[in-house]
């Protein structure tokens, strides 16, 4: 079955915009009719489907440091949900 953008950032519980961005850097598979994107539902149950955020230090800040992972240290502080 197909999903829209935002039921399947409802069921990975991420922002729709991040799901758009993933089907934009090809992390989740997607096709598209129109304007709308459509994302198959078993994309969302593979195992790496649901965690696709990028790993720490991939980016770079502005003078050139490793981008702080501010999603970890957000989990940590939540008590690793």
């Amino acid at each position: 079955m197909m999903i829209t953008v935002p039921e399947a950032a409802r069921r990975t519980g991420r922002n729709p915009e991040t799901v758009r961005r993933w089907i934009r850097e090809g992390k989740l598979p997607a096709r598209r009719v129109g304007t709308q994107h459509f994302i198959d539902e078993d994309a969302l149950t593979d195992p790496g489907a649901a965690e696709v955020v990028p790993a720490g230090g991939e980016e770079r800040t502005v003078t050139g440091e490793a981008m702080p992972n501010f999603v970890a240290a957000l989990r940590r502080s939540r008590g690793s949900r």
